[in-house]
């Protein structure tokens, strides 16, 4: 399994920003699809964006499509999470997923994890 290492979480005020790194080692980074999801207390893990192997083709939940940013560089192993236009509900720990198979929007499909990052907006 790959090794991943979230970072770049924080507390902002809403309408801020911040940008989320994953740091994956141990396998072939470019081999893998990643994505990001993330956990509200008392809430499921739910997802929030994912991108393809080699960059092209991205997806993202209705709740963020157009303030967040999710990219890839294959060269540094990374993958991020630009998160604009924040606000209170984007509250959660942010988690990074790798998935050598399935490109799927279930996390349940997905077979390595990052410990996660907690994101915290206030109002």
């Amino acid at each position: 399994q790959v090794h991943l290492v979230e970072s770049g979480g924080g507390l902002v005020q809403a309408g801020g920003s911040l940008r989320l790194s994953c740091a994956a080692s141990g396998r072939t980074f470019n081999d893998y699809n990643m994505g990001w999801f993330r956990q509200a207390p008392g809430k499921e893990r739910e997802f929030v964006a994912r991108i393809s192997r080699g960059g092209v083709t991205t997806y993202y939940s209705d709740s963020v499509k157009g303030r967040f940013t999710i990219s890839r560089d294959n060269a540094k192993n990374t993958v991020y999470l630009q998160m604009n236009s924040l606000k209170p509900e984007d509250t959660a720990v942010y988690y990074c997923a790798a998935s050598g198979t399935t490109f799927s929007a279930a996390s349940v499909d997905w077979g390595s994890w990052g410990q996660g990052t907690q994101v915290t907006i206030s109002s």
